[in-house]
């Protein structure tokens, strides 16, 4: 499944070559970093996160099989890394402050006033997202902001298909549910 320029930096990488390995993380950074920050809502533990990844995926290189994409089996460590986190600490999930998400890639919109309303919606989805328990908001992201589908998420998350097609369901509902309470809440606050 490997193609023959990841088999390439891959061998680089295992016969010691840090260079190789600084491209790898520049390539798959951005992706892990957005991962745990949308499931641990908070930057610093992100990064920590993001850090912890890296040297996880150094340390297995050498028994990565190739039988799976290596976005695949990154999103995998990020997505396991980032929920030993929160099982280890068991914190409070942070809210997340909107201006550290990345946000979701949108057509240009010629109004100005639609770029504000657009702007609203874009900070109600990942205000709800982050109050969303950390594998709701994992199976959300991967699915929608991520792109990937439901294979893709099998071999990330190590479920079925039929077990995500009903997590994303459930946190659908979820998300739907959060986001129907912001509003109800803002608009009380803005009448009341």
């Amino acid at each position: 499944m490997l193609t023959n320029k990841e088999q390439e930096l891959i061998s680089e990488i295992r016969r010691g070559n840090t260079r190789a390995y600084s491209v790898f993380v520049d390539q798959y950074k951005d992706l892990v970093f957005t991962l745990a920050l949308r499931l641990l809502g908070n930057r610093d533990e992100a990064e920590e996160a993001a850090q912890d990844t890296f040297i996880k995926i150094f340390n297995a290189l050498e028994t990565f099989k190739g039988d799976s994409k290596v976005s695949t089996w990154v999103y995998r460590i990020a997505y396991n890394t980032c929920l030993d986190r929160i099982k280890k600490y068991k914190k409070e999930r942070l809210h997340v402050d909107v201006d550290y998400i990345k946000e979701v890639a949108f057509s240009e919109l010629d109004d100005a006033l639609d770029k504000m309303m657009q702007a609203e919606r874009t900070a109600l989805i990942n205000a709800c997202l982050a109050k969303l328990p950390a594998e709701d908001a994992a199976v959300i992201t991967l699915f929608y902001f991520e792109e990937k589908n439901l294979v893709e998420m099998e071999k990330t998350l190590g479920l079925s298909v039929n077990t995500i097609k009903v997590r994303l369901f459930r946190a659908r509902k979820k998300l739907a549910a959060t986001m129907e309470q912001s509003m109800e809440r803002e608009m009380l606050d803005n009448n009341g």
